[in-house]
C-alpha cells in the first residue's frame, strides 16, 4: 500500500512540475512575441527613413545632371 501511495504522490508531483514549466514557457513565449513586435516596428521605421534618404539622394543626383 505504501508503494502505491508513493507512486501516486510522485505522479502528482511530476504533473505539478510540468505545469510550472508550461507556465514558464508560456510567459517566455509572450515576452519573445513582444520583442519581435518591437523589433519589427523598428525595422519598419528604419526602412521608411532609408526610403526618404534614397529619395533625397535621387533628387540630388537628378539636379546634378
Amino acid at each position: 500500500m505504501f508503494w502505491a501511495m508513493l507512486a501516486i504522490a510522485a505522479g502528482f508531483l511530476g504533473l505539478a512540475v510540468l505545469g510550472v514549466m508550461a507556465v514558464k514557457v508560456f510567459v517566455e513565449a509572450q515576452r519573445l512575441a513582444r520583442q519581435v513586435t518591437e523589433t519589427t516596428q523598428q525595422i519598419n521605421r528604419a526602412a521608411e527613413d532609408l526610403e526618404k534618404a534614397a529619395a533625397g539622394v535621387a533628387r540630388a543626383g537628378r539636379e546634378a545632371l
